[in-house]
């Protein structure tokens, strides 16, 4: 007996669309499915937010040396008047080196991450920048878990059949 439904679907079919339902109920909250597929998709996403909760608070801050370009008031980069060994003269920017505190993940909050990056896609935001959903998990979707020991991150709503093929459709979204 399989252990997860086949949707109707070839495997690499359907763990693609699993995927991508995942990432947009992280992105977005809620979605709208099939029974089926949220069925699914919610054993997944509870696996993702329960390990997310798990590593929320295993890391540790670190200094670390940053070089940046300098900015002029205008912020624009500053540049200098530079002559190279064959005496030509070239314009090079002119850096500067800070010390900032980050985030440091600790081995198995790395772990995490990784693991949850085989289970989402990457997603990029409307100005075409990348969006960082591991850190989401980490930082405002776990954090409202903290009480909670197991599961129960997400709830199914049955909406009732859809239009055109009388599919039961439900709304999967995150407490």
């Amino acid at each position: 007996m399989a252990t997860n439904r086949k949707l109707g679907r070839p495997t690499d079919q359907r763990m693609s669309m699993l995927k991508t339902l995942t990432t947009d109920l992280i992105l977005h909250g809620k979605i709208e499915t099939t029974l089926c597929r949220a069925k699914e998709v919610k054993s997944i996403a509870d696996s993702i937010i329960s390990l997310a909760v798990k590593e929320k608070d295993n890391f540790e801050m670190v200094d670390m040396k940053v070089v940046t370009a300098k900015l002029d008031s205008n912020g624009n980069k500053v540049t200098e008047l530079v002559k190279s060994k064959n005496g030509k003269e070239y314009l090079k920017v002119v850096k500067e080196e800070k010390t900032e505190k980050r985030q440091k993940d600790m081995p198995t909050r790395l772990n995490a991450r990784r693991k949850i990056m085989t289970k989402i896609n990457k997603v990029k935001d409307s100005d075409g920048n990348n969006v960082d959903l591991p850190s989401k998990l980490f930082n405002e979707i776990a954090p409202k878990f903290d009480k909670k020991t197991v599961g129960g991150y997400t709830r199914i709503v049955r909406v009732g059949p859809r239009r055109g093929d009388g599919a039961e459709v439900a709304i999967l979204e995150i407490i």
